[in-house]
């Protein structure tokens, strides 16, 4: 039987359109690569909380909804060791985005169910009642603050698994720390400002003070609660909720953050420049 054999020539095409394909395609891939050198994308909106050599970056969004839930806590009073329970809790139900969906009917923050007498739907879509309901329950658990966190928030939950609350807790504790504003500007948020809502400061006073309890012109006068540094809570709530309330700055005392698309926006002001040391101002 005899083998018919390829002429020398047709492996002589073959072997140039190979390489002549390979270089166009490496070519293409080398233009993609410089286009994209020569024009960055815009920077892309963020916080990030610090706290000694800790750098954890947050959507704003999720720092948003972090800044709602501790300042929650203030409202009601309770511990920092109430904000490190619903922090754990929420990382692994939702990442700290307001879900309109979940398992079964669960939804929000905390995946609360409509049908197990957590809310209706609107109400648990809303990060103050969703909060206000979670500690509502803790508080039930007694002497919940001795506990370990996951055993806490799985008492309020009933998840299927509790103990997997457990692998948040380092991370939030981190977080309580600062968005309870015991480190003081230890966060820090930016966005292009294409992407600023329209400036609303009474609106933002107004949710501050739904969230808190307390309004920027009562901080003066509030008491201390075991939470943490109201001030520094509600400062760090007005620099993560800049975006949705179109806010330029957030001052207290001599500390002034600017809104701008860069990091490092906190400023330490001059004597002339600065507020009184309680006094919080939002433009």
């Amino acid at each position: 039987m005899s083998t018919r054999r390829r002429p020398f020539g047709f492996f002589r095409i073959l072997l140039v359109l190979t390489l002549v394909c390979g270089g166009l395609i490496a070519g293409g891939l080398y233009v993609l690569r410089s286009i994209d050198e020569i024009q960055p994308a815009p920077p892309r909106a963020a916080c990030v909380a610090e706290l000694d050599d800790v750098r954890d970056r947050l959507d704003v969004e999720q720092a948003a909804n972090a800044a709602t839930v501790s300042g929650v806590a203030f409202n009601r009073n309770l511990p920092d060791d109430a904000v490190v329970v619903a922090y754990a809790t929420v990382w692994q139900e939702s990442q700290f985005y307001n879900l309109p969906f979940g398992d079964r009917d669960s939804l929000g923050l905390f995946q609360q169910r409509p049908s197990m007498d957590w809310g209706d739907e609107e109400q648990l879509m809303d990060p103050v009642f969703a909060s206000e309901a979670f500690y509502d329950a803790l508080v039930t658990i007694p002497d919940y603050g001795d506990l370990p966190v996951f055993e806490a928030a799985q008492e309020v939950q009933r998840s299927a698994d509790g103990e997997y609350y457990d692998r948040h807790e380092d991370r939030s504790r981190v977080m309580a720390e600062v968005f309870t504003g015991r480190a003081g500007p230890a966060m820090d948020c930016w966005f292009p400002d294409d992407e600023r809502e329209a400036t609303d400061v009474t609106a933002a006073e107004a949710e501050l003070l739904r969230v808190f309890g307390v309004g920027p012109d009562e901080l003066a006068h509030a008491e201390a609660a075991p939470t943490g540094e109201l001030g520094w809570a509600m400062a760090l709530w007005a620099v993560s909720n800049a975006q949705e309330y179109g806010l330029n700055s957030v001052t207290l005392g001599e500390h002034q953050w600017i809104a701008n698309s860069e990091e490092g926006n906190w400023n330490v002001l001059t004597e002339g420049e600065a507020s009184a040391a309680d006094q919080l101002l939002l433009e």
